[in-house]
This record gives C-alpha cells, structure tokens and sequence, in this order.
C-alpha cells in the first residue's frame, strides 16, 4: 500500500480512470454485440439503428482513447458491407 501522500492520491486517480476507462470499453463491446446481434437476425429496421448507435460509439471510443482511428474506421467498414448485406437479402 502507498505511503506518501502523493501516492494515495496516484492511487485514486488510477482507480477512477480504470473505472472510466473499463465503462467506455464496455459501452462499446455492448454496441457493437447488439449490431452484430441485429445483423444474425435479419431484421433491417433495428439493425439500421443499431448501426446508427455502433457508428457514434466507435467514434466516441476514439475520441476518448479506447480504439485507434484506423481500428473504428475498419469496424465501420466491415459492419456497413454486413449492413449491406442484410438490406439486400
């Protein structure tokens, strides 16, 4: 355990961002599992928005250092031709 005053507060300060940062994680795990749910099932209405939301969570996760940009640029990509895919089956 720290004994300086300066890490406790480090100490605090890694337990608030590991919480922060494994929420955002989660946040966007869930959105993408929810999209790719929608897109087995076949049905076109939710999974358009269910694409809509995986699309703002992926660019959310890059603003806030969860993935790299090339990373959500390359989900997007695979998940739009999978989109695709469904709306003309």
């Amino acid at each position: 355990m720290a004994n300086h005053f300066s890490a406790l507060k480090r100490a605090r300060q890694t337990t608030k961002r590991t919480a922060r940062n494994r929420a955002n994680t989660s946040r966007l795990r869930s959105t993408l599992r929810d999209l790719r749910e929608g897109l087995t099932k076949g049905d076109k209405k939710s999974a358009e928005q269910n694409y809509r939301e995986a699309v703002s969570a992926l660019d959310k996760g890059v603003q806030k250092g969860v993935i790299r940009k090339n990373t959500a640029s390359r989900y997007k990509s695979r998940l739009n031709a999978r989109l695709k895919a469904v709306k003309s089956a």
